[in-house]
């Protein structure tokens, strides 16, 4: 998956990998995190970094709903220096929610990936990634979460 530099137009090779305990005190040390990650241990949590490098960009959490055949997005939060217009790296999120659709993919869940957005974030994730609005919760599936797995995944 590649990142990229709005400024330079340079790319970058990325990663999303299980988060480990001794990076819940990078996260809290680094204060680049508003949320409280230790908050979401009992919950899948992954991490975005470039290849080769320590530092976090992004973090998320999930949960599955097997019963309804979906992965739940608890939570997902860019660094604060790749947040707003002024970011230092763009697709963070994109990366983080494409690779939620291919997990759900893999368990046989259809890409169903869903989230309870805060009220400001509704149009946000309806118009960046497709999301569709179901009550309180937004969810994408089949071929739009395909093809967020083809665009932060395998370009």
């Amino acid at each position: 998956m590649k990142l990229f530099d709005p400024k330079s137009h340079e790319t970058f090779d990325a990663e999303i990998s299980a988060l480990v305990p001794k990076d819940l005190k990078q996260i809290r040390d680094s204060k680049q995190f508003g949320f409280d990650w230790y908050n979401e241990k009992n919950f899948q949590i992954y991490k975005l970094t470039l290849i080769g490098e320590e530092e976090i960009l992004g973090l998320m959490s999930i949960f599955e709903v097997p019963e309804e055949l979906r992965i739940h997005l608890n939570l997902i939060e860019s660094a604060k220096q790749h947040r707003g217009k002024e970011k230092k790296l763009e697709g963070i999120p994109g990366c983080l929610i494409a690779f939620a659709a291919r997990l759900a993919f893999n368990k046989g869940y259809y890409g169903f990936v869903s989230l309870t957005p805060k009220t400001l974030l509704i149009n946000y994730y309806s118009q960046q990634y497709g999301f569709f609005q179901y009550g309180r919760n937004l969810a994408i599936e089949g071929e739009v979460a395909m093809l967020l797995i083809k665009k932060y995944l395998l370009s």
